[in-house]
């Protein structure tokens, strides 16, 4: 799949900030922003370690792990505060996973996949959109689980799954209230997908469960959400998105 040459792309010139930036599908979002013409503050344990091998433009980093979302948010506003400037697109590629039965998840497994894959995206939304708002210009694009575009049962990734879900009724949100003010929002499903976060046997596993018996490329994934919200109107605005092949285990 190639992407939209640099000059033609909505971005050009727009600040952005990729949570989870430095690594996974978020690294070839970084990555694939620079290109299209994007100033960036890619976020990473370690981002500024990680940026150094990675072909961007002039651009900063924000080195934070991720313990709250109430932590995180004061942490990263230092950061833009000595930057000084606010982001007009907000992608949030950040989130654990676990694989583990319902009847054995800890409370602590619950707080901790649901602060970081949903409350965590929240508080960007909400802490972001009043400005963009006002700014008359906004782009948030977040990233679901496999099968999170709808309600489902799961035998092995229940906790995971509900906090994934819930993106969707914060993508549908932001879409309705920022749609006056070319404010958009856009949450992706990706299938199996291969990053270095993933052992291998792990991949082999997940592998074994596509109709193809391969995992999907993170390229792939990152420049078709890209496009999605790289466009002004943005009528993908609200638009829950699977990226998986037609997966179905």
């Amino acid at each position: 799949m190639k992407s939209p040459p640099k000059d033609a792309s909505t971005f050009q010139g727009r600040f952005a900030l990729v949570v989870g930036g430095s690594g996974g599908i978020g690294r070839v979002i970084s990555v694939e922003l620079s290109r299209r013409g994007a100033r960036l503050l890619v976020h990473g344990r370690h981002a500024s370690e990680r940026a150094q091998g990675m072909t961007l433009g002039v651009n900063e980093t924000f080195d934070a792990a991720f313990a709250s979302p109430g932590s995180f948010i004061r942490a990263l506003d230092l950061r833009l505060d000595q930057i000084g400037a606010e982001p007009d697109i907000v992608i949030c590629a950040f989130g654990p996973f676990l694989e583990k039965p319902l009847e054995t998840c800890t409370v602590e497994e619950w707080e901790w996949l649901t602060l970081a894959n949903l409350a965590l995206p929240g508080a960007l939304a909400s802490r972001f959109l009043p400005g963009m708002i006002g700014r008359k210009y906004g782009r948030f694009l977040f990233f679901g689980g496999t099968r999170t575009d709808g309600i489902r049962a799961y035998r092995k990734t229940a906790v995971y799954a509900s906090a994934k879900t819930g993106l969707g009724v914060l993508t549908k949100s932001i879409a309705a209230e920022g749609a006056p003010h070319d404010v958009a929002a856009v949450l992706v499903c990706p299938g199996p997908t291969e990053t270095e976060y993933l052992d291998d046997e792990t991949k082999i596993r997940h592998a074994s469960l596509t109709s193809t018996g391969s995992l999907a490329r993170p390229e792939h994934i990152a420049r078709a959400g890209l496009d999605l919200i790289d466009a002004d109107p943005c009528l993908a605005s609200g638009a829950i998105v699977s990226l998986d092949g037609g997966f179905a285990p």
